[in-house]
Formats: C-alpha cells, sequence, structure tokens
C-alpha cells in the first residue's frame, strides 16, 4: 500500500499477491563495489547484471572508450546520470548525435556505437533478448530457469522512425508525477527524484507487481530493500523476509508478487533509477508521468 502523499496512490487498489503459487523466485542483489567487472580495459570498467527481460550494463569510463554494439536487435536505454560527468556521442546507423551529461538517450536497433571524451559513468539498459548479453551477465546463473509470475517479454510498438532521442534529466518536481520517467519499445527508466538523508519511515511504500519484475539500481549513497514473500497453503514455497542494505553502484532485482519498499539509510545525497521491461502500462496511463510520451505510441490492451 502506499502513504496518501506516494503519487502511485492513484493507481487504484492492488489485488493481493498470488495465493495459490507453488515456488517464489528470490531477488537477485548484485553489488558492484564488491565484485569485479565483467569488462576491464585501460579505458572501462563495466559491470552487468540481468533480470528475466531485462540487462544493465554499469560502466566507469575514460576518454577514447568505446562502447559498441555491433547487430544490437532491438532498442536500448543509455543513461547519463551526472550533472558534472561525461557525455558521449552516439553513433547508429547514419546518424551520429552528441548527448550531454545528465540525460537519457534511446538508441534504435542495428549497429551502434558510444564515444565517450570525458571520464564518468555510462549505463546502459538493454531488454534480455541478446544471448551475448544475458550470457556475461554475473548473476546469469539466477536466470538460468524459467522465473515463475514474470510475464515473458514482449516489446511495445515501434516509434514513428527509428532514430537517437535523447532527453535531458534536469526536470522540475511536479505534484502528482513520480519522479522522471521515460520509455521506449523495450524498457521503462524513472530517474527517481534524489532522498537527501533517511527517508521518513512512517511513509514506506510496500506493494508488489502481478507479473513483473522491477530493477533497482543505486547509483549513489546507500539503501535497504525490504522484501516480503506471500504466505500461501504450501508452506514449502515461503521464505523469509529480506532486508538488504545495497550502496552505490548495485542492482536488486525483485521477482513478482514480493512485497518490497525501499529506504535511503545514508546522510547526504541517495539516488535510485527504477527500470522495467518492457514500460508499464498503469505509468504509461498516467497524464503527465512519461515525459517522452509523444515520441513513442502506447501497447493497445489486447497486444
Amino acid at each position: 500500500m502506499f502513504h496518501a502523499s506516494d503519487p502511485r496512490s492513484q493507481l487504484g487498489r492492488p489485488t493481493s499477491p498470488a495465493g495459490t503459487a507453488s515456488q517464489f523466485a528470490a531477488a537477485s542483489y548484485n553489488r558492484f563495489y564488491a565484485d569485479p567487472p565483467q569488462v576491464e580495459t585501460a579505458t572501462e570498467k563495466t559491470w552487468l547484471a540481468r533480470g528475466v527481460n531485462f540487462v544493465v550494463a554499469y560502466s566507469i569510463v575514460e576518454p577514447g572508450a568505446v562502447l559498441t554494439r555491433p547487430d544490437q536487435v532491438d532498442e536500448y536505454a543509455v543513461i547519463l546520470p551526472d550533472e558534472d560527468g561525461c557525455g558521449v556521442t552516439i553513433t547508429a546507423g547514419a546518424q551520429t548525435l552528441a548527448v550531454a551529461p545528465y540525460s537519457i538517450a534511446f538508441v534504435p536497433p542495428g549497429a551502434s556505437r558510444l564515444d565517450v571524451t570525458a571520464p564518468g559513468r555510462v549505463i546502459r539498459v538493454f531488454s534480455s533478448q541478446s544471448a551475448d548479453l544475458n550470457d556475461a551477465c554475473g548473476n546469469a546463473a539466477d536466470f538460468a530457469a524459467p522465473s515463475p509470475h514474470v510475464k515473458p517479454f514482449a516489446p511495445w510498438p515501434a516509434p514513428a522512425e527509428w532514430t537517437i532521442r535523447a532527453y535531458a534529466l534536469k526536470v522540475g518536481a511536479q505534484s502528482g508525477r513520480f519522479g522522471r520517467i521515460f520509455r521506449c519499445s523495450t524498457v521503462m527508466i524513472n530517474f527517481l527524484d534524489p532522498r537527501i538523508g533517511l527517508r521518513d519511515i512512517t511513509k514506506l511504500s510496500p506493494h508488489h507487481h502481478d507479473d513483473f519484475e522491477q530493477g533497482s539500481l543505486v547509483i549513489d549513497g546507500g539503501f535497504v530493500h525490504d522484501i516480503r514473500w506471500p504466505w500461501v497453503p504450501d508452506m514449502r514455497a515461503w521464505r523469509d523476509d529480506e532486508h538488504e542494505l545495497l550502496a552505490a553502484p548495485s542492482l536488486t532485482v525483485i521477482p513478482p508478487p514480493a512485497v518490497h519498499t525501499s529506504r535511503s539509510v545514508l546522510p547526504g545525497f541517495n539516488q535510485m533509477i527504477d527500470i522495467f521491461s518492457p514500460p508499464r502500462a498503469d505509468f504509461s496511463k498516467q497524464p503527465g508521468w512519461v515525459l517522452n510520451a509523444d515520441d513513442y505510441p502506447v501497447r493497445t490492451e489486447t497486444a
């Protein structure tokens, strides 16, 4: 349930978590700060972790780094999360676009490359439709078997034309809007408003999703993810509550229908990014929530 001050309280009363399940998936915790990168060169360190339907590539880059996808099967997101960080030049097909720091961009399918000219952080978010990315993830074993409850990936409709699209992340808060949400045909990114200091524990937001997972990418500060699985008639499916502290950078993959909430627990600046693949229909229906909604058609209810 959401506190009345949370814009998500507009989404309607949630259903009850699945009561007839025979098993529940575990959460996947990926502490990039404690694990070696999957890719390391003189100009790049990249950590890769996945959910059922998405892959995150978190990179620390130096000038001269080139991040390539020679034959990407579908659209993907690029996040440049720091106002004083690096920008990149994105080339996709015949198009080249310089993207400023503190931006999000969406890159069309096919061959693409990101050229880095300044040090900083680059985050890419893909669907899980590329086997090479899935296999390279540090938590690939967590998803070796099918996951119960997660609806299989299906892309949303393509835009009117395939082109690189970039948007500034410096967007002022607005009453009634939740975070800063952008979507493409494969993923939805919510660059949440930062939390300064500790979250008010009287205004938490425990909730669940029926058939889609959530990626919670901590990029600054630290958060505790509180996760509880339903008690169902078959006690063999029960799982203990978890209260996991993850600092930056880290990715937590929260499976449905686990009840979850997250709370910032460090003084100062705490920043988290929520990831969904494919995009969420409920967020897309809220007027003004998806900041680039005019550029991408929504999926019909029957799709």
